[in-house]
């Protein structure tokens, strides 16, 4: 009997704490196939009411086959065990089932920050590289995803890491510098004291700093100035890793 083929092409979609980011993927080169879309997150982000959205998410793609989603959230097969982000009624939902009831589709679920590392480490800054990779996503949060020679190290949460009383993320992701209007140089520095502390426990051979300010315009203001032991590079795929990885981890799960 012939072995029955995997679908290359897949919906991701990305589950935000200000927007729903979906778009068709193919899984065998990670990249887009067309435009995404993207709906404002819903408030209060409620699992019934982000799930309505990925539905519409996916009524706009005509999807019919197998979805990935990233939360942010530690996720242990399929079920939510914190809420960054999103309500506190996340906790102890199986998000993958509530999803695929509400989208009528198989739907597979992970963390945000481990989806656009996978994304990183299969086809972008991180491809075929050995040893301690961590990649670190810079946005409304700070999201982490740790590999060990190309092995997930699921729900990492380096970026709720406390130093001097001051959890990282509160100081360190994007968000605080928009929130403050903090010039570049001044968020720069406080980026700095994170990858510090985080360097510091985890001694990677390889930091891959992602989300949106990887962009090369983003990068070009702050990038230049931030020292570590570790090679430091931008994200090769910036803020679609997200959407690339949840597809790619469908794909892999069929």
């Amino acid at each position: 009997m012939a072995k029955k083929k995997t679908p290359k092409v897949v919906l991701g979609v990305d589950i935000g704490g200000t927007g729903i980011k979906g778009a068709l993927v193919d899984t065998k080169k990670g990249v887009l196939v067309g435009e995404r879309h993207r709906i404002p997150t819903p408030q209060p982000a409620s699992p019934k009411a982000v799930a309505r959205t990925v539905a519409e998410i996916a009524e706009h793609f005509r999807w019919t086959g197998r979805m990935g989603c990233t939360v942010p959230a530690r996720v242990r097969r399929g079920v939510v065990e914190t809420a960054v982000n999103i309500t506190r009624d996340w906790i102890g939902t199986d998000a993958s089932k509530l999803i695929a009831k509400q989208t009528g589709l198989p739907a597979l679920v992970l963390n945000d920050a481990d989806a656009a590392g996978l994304a990183e480490v299969r086809f972008g800054a991180g491809k075929g590289e050995d040893g301690t990779v961590l990649v670190l996503t810079l946005g409304t949060g700070l999201g982490s995803a740790l590999f060990i020679d190309g092995a997930l190290v699921p729900n990492t949460e380096f970026g709720h890491l406390e130093l001097d009383g001051v959890i990282l993320e509160h100081t360190a992701a994007h968000s605080a510098r928009v929130r403050e209007e903090l010039p570049w140089e001044d968020w720069a520095e406080r980026v700095q004291v994170a990858l510090d502390h985080i360097e510091f426990v985890l001694s990677p051979d390889l930091i891959i700093i992602g989300g949106g300010v990887s962009r090369p315009h983003r990068w070009g203001e702050f990038g230049h100035l931030l020292t570590t032991r570790a090679r430091l590079v931008p994200a090769a795929l910036t803020n679609e890793a997200g959407i690339v990885g949840a597809a790619w981890k469908a794909r892999k799960a069929t």
